[in-house]
């Protein structure tokens, strides 16, 4: 397709240099104070948007009215270098995730509707080991087109924006990969600290030929906005403190709205790299989507971050409808995450007068087909070099292990897969800190289980065989690039992030008779902190002190039971330095807020764990035992859902018992604490 982009007013030069392709933008300055959030769409569900069944035209693009013209926007998120069918940390094929599938889903789109735009919505650039192999192996040259770039320019896809992982290398290293980006690539909230002008492209508008009913052929004006969660600078502040800042996504939006409907957009299109969130805006909060809806003059949203699917989830949330995926009446596609899903987003519009106006609009996922090898030919090509590098380096050896490593049950059971990682950590820290002022203060390591399930599925574990260990195991333990920190803080504050960390579990009744489930759905299982070097009992019987965002919702509870250090108890004076990940030490955690030192050692997590297991050589994967579950009296009925695989890999004496199948490669187990 022929795309032509509208230019505007000359580029300011903190904005980075653009291809011709690119929309040239206005970097403004960064916004004025903040002013009403939301319009009064949630009520008048906008701009006369039609509310009759159906597209309004049939599969294949002809719309039953001549005069209308359907208008097909496609969206993928969260591929996290995802492009091949293939899982780099398992060393196979892999037909349930990657662009190079998504891409059969685009092209059929396209021969049903050639009136089409496809855009994706960031985190691209980091997730497997490819990601990290353009980074420290293969490293992304001057010039180059960053492989993830060619897999989408492969697709034509149309524009994109900057999802919170992009910046996990740092801001020089994402210039690096934007100089050669064959499309606009999007974010109007990120400003650069010096200017307060915007760092990157806010915006763009697509001059998008189409044709109607009738076959006479249109051009329509597609303004296509970007945003980011602003939490970016804390998960990567270490980047970008002094570097950047960031605004609100809402009110980023609103403030370019008006821009680019003058700039002459007939549709607006947001890319959101940010939840779908709830009814409720706090000004500078992570999830903001559904409050996008909201907002008048938003024709479609493109969001993600949360790795879920809409439509599928989120009826809970008001003005939700299901069956045609809108949400106060604007279409939302969030499709899901690796390319698991397509988002199509089907709009119907007609000219009246000089102006195209909206007049139905239907959003849909459609999922890759997991069981066949059909994928996109032209995205393998694309990114061959890299994906070979790739395998080439997964598959170097590290060491060796004595027995199996998995993270199956490592939500109810102190387990392998985190210790490893804790013993490393740790081993790292006392060689760097000889001779400084912590130098004798207790050492302790935290550290979380990340591959377990939950939103991503039943196949996501850490699985590792006995016998050889390779960098591909390495970062199946642990999948962020993250960098280590340690911590200086207090016995009191260490209480406090366990509490944060037992938020993990629900409540339990020891004396109800029906099944109760243990495990809580809405806590990432990447906040589940065990903490090594101390000693201590979770009580499930009380409440959780803290919500999954970390506010004190049962003042009063207190499930960290028996904490010891040395075989003594935990002074509340007492202090500590715990390893850590800088995501953890720059978060807003209970007890973590409260360091009174922060060091960055400036070394990624990672390749501690690779120089840990080459130093070792052999690995004896065992956990210490460091925590349990508290006692209980009665014998409740309590369950929890694992990998479906995990049934043949039950610890002895661990009281998991296998139940029943569940849904989507899990599986029901109950356990017996005593």
């Amino acid at each position: 397709m022929t795309i032509h982009k509208k230019l505007t007013a000359a580029t300011a030069a903190s904005v980075l240099a653009m291809s011709s392709l690119f929309a040239a933008v206005p970097a403004l300055s960064a916004p004025d104070a903040p002013g009403k959030a939301v319009s009064e769409k949630a009520q008048s569900n906008g701009k006369g948007h039609g509310q009759g069944k159906g597209h309004g035209w049939g599969k294949g693009g002809n719309p039953k009215n001549a005069k209308e013209v359907s208008l097909q926007i496609l969206g993928t998120s969260d591929l996290h270098t995802n492009f091949v069918n293939y899982d780099y940390y398992q060393d196979k094929v892999s037909n349930s995730l990657g662009l190079a599938k998504t891409g059969v889903l685009i092209e059929q789109a396209r021969e049903e509707n050639s009136n089409t735009l496809l855009f994706d919505n960031g985190d691209l650039i980091q997730g497997t080991p490819f990601g990290g192999y353009k980074v420290s192996v293969d490293a992304l040259e001057d010039d180059e087109l960053h492989p993830a770039y060619a897999a989408l320019e492969s697709l034509d896809f149309d524009a994109s924006t900057l999802g919170n992982h992009e910046f996990n290398f740092g801001l020089d290293y994402l210039d690096n990969a934007l100089e050669e980006a064959p499309f606009p690539v999007l974010n109007a909230n990120v400003y650069d600290a010096e200017t307060g002008e915007n760092r990157f492209n806010p915006y763009t508008i697509i001059d998008k030929k189409v044709v109607d009913g009738k076959g006479k052929e249109h051009t329509i004006q597609v303004g296509v906005i970007g945003v980011v969660a602003p939490q970016i600078m804390k998960w990567d502040r270490a980047n970008l403190e002094g570097k950047v800042t960031t605004e609100d996504a809402v009110e980023s939006v609103e403030k370019f709205l008006p821009e680019v409907e003058a700039a002459g957009a007939d549709v607006v299109v947001v890319l959101s790299h940010s939840g779908m969130g709830d009814e409720t805006h706090d000004i500078g909060e992570e999830d903001i989507t559904y409050q996008l809806t909201e907002v008048e003059g938003v024709d479609a949203i493109i969001t993600g971050h949360n790795h879920d699917v809409f439509p599928g989830s989120y009826s809970e949330l008001a003005n939700v409808d299901q069956e045609k995926g809108l949400i106060n009446g604007t279409p939302v596609v969030m499709p899901g995450k690796f390319g698991s899903h397509l988002g199509v987003i089907d709009l119907t519009l007609e000219k009246k007068g000089k102006n195209w106006t909206v007049t139905d609009e239907q959003a849909e996922l459609r999922a890759i087909d997991a069981t066949t090898d059909e994928v996109a030919e032209e995205v393998v090509e694309a990114v061959k070099e890299a994906h070979e590098g790739t395998i080439e380096y997964v598959r170097s050896p590290v060491g060796e292990t004595t027995a199996p490593i998995n993270s199956y049950f490592s939500l109810v059971q102190d387990d392998p897969s985190i210790q490893i990682v804790n013993n490393a950590q740790s081993w790292y820290v006392e060689q760097q800190r000889t001779g400084t002022a912590n130098a004798d203060l207790p050492l302790l390591s935290a550290a979380a289980p990340f591959k377990a399930g939950g939103r991503n599925g039943g196949d996501y574990y850490t699985n590792i065989a006995t016998d050889q260990i390779a960098i591909k195991n390495v970062a199946d333990l642990y999948v962020f690039d993250n960098t280590v920190f340690a911590l200086k803080l207090t016995g009191a504050d260490l209480k406090e992030w366990l509490e944060m960390s037992a938020g993990q579990f629900l409540q339990v009744d020891p004396a109800a008779t029906g099944e109760q489930q243990l495990i809580n759905p809405d806590f990432r299982t990447y906040n589940f902190d065990v903490i090594d070097g101390v000693t201590y009992e979770i009580d499930i019987t009380q409440p959780a002190k803290y919500d999954a965002d970390g506010n004190t919702v049962n003042e009063t509870a207190s499930r960290i039971q028996n904490l010891s250090y040395a075989g003594e108890a935990v002074a509340a004076d007492q202090e500590f330095l715990v390893v850590t990940n800088n995501y953890r030490a720059s978060g807003n955690f209970p007890g973590v807020r409260n360091a009174t030192e922060t060091i960055d050692y400036a070394y990624e997590n990672r390749q501690v764990i690779q120089d840990y297991m080459e130093e070792l050589g052999t690995i004896d994967p065992s956990a210490d035992g460091n925590w349990s579950f508290a006692p209980l009296t009665g014998d409740p009925s309590l369950v929890f859902e694992t990998s479906a695989a995990a049934q043949s890999l039950i610890p002895a004496d661990s009281g998991i018992s296998y139940l029943e199948a569940a849904a989507n490669g899990f599986a029901k187990y109950g356990i017996t604490i005593e």
